[in-house]
C-alpha cells in the first residue's frame, strides 16, 4: 500500500466524480444498498469475528454496541443509503445569481470539495454512510476505520467496488487503508497534495492528534458532553421521558445525555422519580454534592462526583446529576463543561427557553425534546459523514451539502474590463 499512490488515484477519481451526473451516482448508490443485503451473510459472519476479538482484547460494552452489527442494523444501514438516493443532489445547484451593471450573470454554484479523508473508530456503519454521502456529492474518499473492525470494513468495502464496477465508476472513487499502524493515519493527515479535507470521527485523543499533524483543513466533531437542563417551570412527570430517552435509548452514541442539570426548586420532587426510573433502566447516578443527599436512599446506583465527572462523555449507562439556581447557572455549567454536541432544556417558559437557545454554546441545541435527535437522517439529510462540534464551514450533522463548496460562475458576451 502506498499512500501518495492512493492519493494520487483519489484525485483522478474525484475528477471523473465531479462530471457523473446525478444518475449515474444514484445507479451506484442504489447498486450499493442492494449488495450490502445480497451479501448480509458474509457481512455478519465478518462482524462476528471482530466482536469476538474485542471481547478477548477486553473492550467494554459501550465499545462493543458501537462495533456491534446485526440484520436490523445491516438493513437499516442499506435503508439509509437508499434515503441518500432520495435526496436531491446539491452539485450544480446554484446558491445566488444576479446580473451585474456591465451585463455578466454572476452566480454561485454548488461544486464538490474533491476528495475526503475519514479517521475514524470501532463504527463498522460510518464506511457506508460516508461512501454514500461522498457519492453522492461527487467526492472522492480516503477511508481509515479502526482495527476493531478490521474484518467488517473488508466486507463492506468488497461491496462498496461491487456497486462502483456495475456503474463504470472507478474503484478509486472509494479507498480504504486496511493497514493498522498509526503511521498511516499520521502520512494521511499530510497528504495536502490530495486530500481536501479530514473528518475524525473518534474520541478527544484522535480529535488532537488531527490537529497536531494534520496539514489538511480538519473538521472536529462527534465528541462533546450533552446536557439537560430541567427548569422550574417544567411538567417533571413528561421530562422523566424525555430524560430516559436521553440517556438509555442508545447510551454509546455521542448524542446520548452525560449530565442532567435541575432547578434546585424542583429536585425534590424530580430526583426521587429520576431515581426510581433509572434502576429499572440499570444507569449509574454520579451526584454532585447538593443532589447526592436526595438520591443516596433512592433504588438507583449513586456514588458522588468526583474531580472530572462532569468533563466526561459516558458514552454507558451513567448519568452526572448536579443541581443548579436557574438557567443562568445551567449555561455557565455548559460553558465550563464542554458542551459543544447536543444540549436540551425542559421547560415551560419560553423566556427561559429562549435564553437557553441562544446562550447555549452546543451545536445542536433543543427544547423540550430529547438530545437523541443530533442526527443526519432525523434531520432528514439522509445519513450523515459526522457531527461537526466547530463553528467554520460546517456544524451539527453533515450532510449532503456540507461536503461541498462552491464556485463563482460569470457569464457574459465576449465582455472585457474597462
Amino acid at each position: 500500500m502506498d499512500l501518495q499512490q492512493m492519493g494520487c488515484a483519489a484525485r483522478s477519481a474525484s475528477y471523473q466524480l465531479a462530471e457523473a451526473s446525478t444518475q449515474t451516482k444514484n445507479a451506484a448508490l442504489m447498486a450499493m444498498a442492494e449488495a450490502l443485503e445480497a451479501n448480509a451473510e458474509a457481512i455478519l459472519a465478518a462482524n462476528a469475528k471482530d466482536l469476538d476479538a474485542a471481547r478477548d482484547n477486553g473492550i467494554g460494552e459501550a465499545m462493543l454496541d458501537r462495533l456491534m452489527l446485526n440484520p436490523a442494523r445491516l438493513k437499516a444501514i442499506a435503508d439509509d443509503v437508499r434515503n441518500v438516493v432520495r435526496l436531491p443532489d446539491p452539485v450544480g445547484a446554484e446558491l445566488e445569481s444576479r446580473v451585474l451593471e456591465n451585463g455578466m450573470r454572476l452566480s454561485r454554484r454548488r461544486v464538490p470539495l474533491g476528495v475526503v479523508g475519514v479517521i475514524y473508530e470501532a463504527r463498522p456503519n460510518v464506511t457506508i454512510d460516508i461512501a454514500a454521502l461522498c457519492l453522492k456529492t461527487g467526492n472522492a474518499s480516503i477511508l481509515r476505520g479502526g482495527r476493531e473492525t478490521f474484518h467488517t470494513n473488508q466486507e463492506l468495502v468488497k461491496v462498496i467496488r461491487l456497486a462502483l464496477a456495475a456503474c463504470e465508476l472507478s474503484e478509486s472513487c472509494v479507498q480504504y487503508i486496511g493497514e493498522p499502524g498509526r503511521e498511516w493515519v499520521s502520512g494521511l493527515l499530510k497528504l495536502d497534495q490530495y486530500v481536501d479535507m479530514i473528518i475524525p470521527r473518534g474520541g478527544p485523543g484522535l480529535h488532537q492528534l488531527c490537529k497536531e499533524q494534520a496539514t489538511i483543513p480538519v473538521i472536529i466533531g462527534g465528541f462533546g458532553i450533552s446536557h439537560t437542563y430541567v427548569d422550574d417551570s417544567a411538567d417533571l412527570t413528561r421530562a422523566i421521558e424525555v430524560i430516559d430517552n436521553a440517556k438509555t435509548h442508545r447510551p454509546s452514541a455521542c448524542n446520548a445525555l452525560d449530565t442532567l442539570l435541575v432547578h434546585e426548586a424542583v429536585a425534590d420532587e424530580l430526583l426521587p422519580a429520576l431515581s426510581a426510573r433509572m434502576a429499572e433502566k440499570g444507569v449509574q447516578l454520579v451526584a454532585c454534592e447538593h443532589s447526592l443527599p436526595l438520591l443516596k436512599d433512592g433504588p438507583a446506583d449513586v456514588r458522588a462526583a468526583g474531580d472530572n465527572d462532569f468533563d466526561t462523555e459516558w458514552l454507558s449507562l451513567t448519568l452526572g446529576v448536579r443541581l443548579v439556581i436557574d438557567v443562568e447557572a445551567a449555561l455557565s455549567h455548559l460553558r465550563t463543561f464542554n458542551a459543544s454536541h447536543s444540549d436540551a432544556i425542559l421547560t415551560n417558559s419560553l423566556v427561559n427557553a429562549e435564553r437557553f437557545v441562544n446562550g447555549a454554546p452546543s451545536a445542536a441545541v433543543y427544547v423540550n425534546a430529547s438530545t437523541r435527535f443530533t442526527d443526519g437522517a432525523q434531520f432528514g439529510l439522509g445519513a450523515e459523514v459526522a457531527v461537526s462540534t466547530q463553528k467554520l464551514h460546517a456544524r451539527g450533522p453533515m450532510g449532503l451539502e456540507e461536503l461541498t463548496s462552491y464556485k463563482w460562475v460569470g457569464l457574459a458576451d465576449y465582455l472585457i474590463r474597462q
